[in-house]
């Protein structure tokens, strides 16, 4: 049984690009992205434990289970057409380190994208929801940063549900620690932040440089956290498009503000 959502199915795609989803979230959040990218790349919308295509497992608490399930979730696509990973928020991470797990097995991706997620050793300009408050106190930060389910309030079961699901996300994101004296990324690698994101500001943002000895580029948005949901997600998947056409299809045309976006 797949993992994964998967808009359309490509026997010869010229790109494969993995989605990992946020904290709270699913692979169904990201489904409008396929929408607006080229028609012939593969995209896989990965489900993690706890919900969509898994709800009926237990939502992990630790990062190193999360990636290793993520990595032996994607292996099986890394040999085979240039492959891409992008992750927000908590699937920031996982995609980061998945691409890791992956470049060890000599089976690394192409190009890495993280969105909305301070860099490594940057935690403490982190402004995370504490896992541990009361719900009133939880639902009232996550609706603050926007992308909540509209139905929550309706259904008080679901609502639970949910909570839970952030809570056991939030433990995974705020015990992540990673070896800061670890080779960088293989990989390019392009930060996608916004302007007035409570949750991963900018300062935190940058020192992804840092993670990467291939090409790094970064693009800023005006916007919170879920700056690119709703009608900005067609502009965002475009720059997507772009960042990893650059990466990965090197024929392809280099758009002139994309050379400007590059640090």
């Amino acid at each position: 049984m797949t993992h994964f959502v998967r808009p359309r199915r490509l026997e010869h795609p010229a790109v494969r690009l993995v989605v990992f989803h946020h904290a709270g979230g699913s692979a169904s959040a990201y489904f409008p992205l396929t929408r607006h990218l080229p028609p012939d790349w593969d995209v896989l919308l990965l489900d993690l434990p706890g919900r969509g295509k898994r709800h009926a497992l237990p939502a992990l608490e630790d990062m190193e289970l999360i990636v290793a399930a993520a990595t032996e979730d994607v292996a099986p696509y890394a040999d085979g057409p240039p492959l891409a990973l992008f992750g927000h928020s908590l699937g920031a991470v996982v995609a980061f380190e998945t691409a890791r797990e992956l470049e060890a097995r000599g089976a690394g991706p192409g190009w890495v994208g993280v969105s909305g997620r301070g860099a490594p050793g940057h935690e403490v300009l982190t402004r995370l929801p504490d896992h541990d408050s009361s719900d009133a106190e939880l639902m009232a930060r996550l609706k603050s940063m926007g992308g909540m389910p509209h139905q929550l309030d309706e259904v008080p079961a679901f609502r639970d549900r949910f909570l839970q699901l952030v809570r056991r996300d939030l433990r995974a994101v705020s015990a992540y620690r990673p070896d800061p004296h670890r080779a960088p990324l293989a990989a390019p690698l392009t930060v996608f932040g916004a302007a007035q994101d409570d949750w991963a500001p900018l300062a935190s943002m940058a020192p992804w440089a840092r993670q990467t000895r291939a090409r790094f580029s970064r693009r800023v948005y005006p916007g919170g956290h879920f700056h690119f949901l709703g009608g900005a997600f067609e502009a965002f998947a475009a720059d997507l498009a772009e960042e990893i056409s650059f990466a990965l299809l090197p024929a392809a045309p280099v758009p002139s503000h994309l050379v400007r976006t590059s640090v």
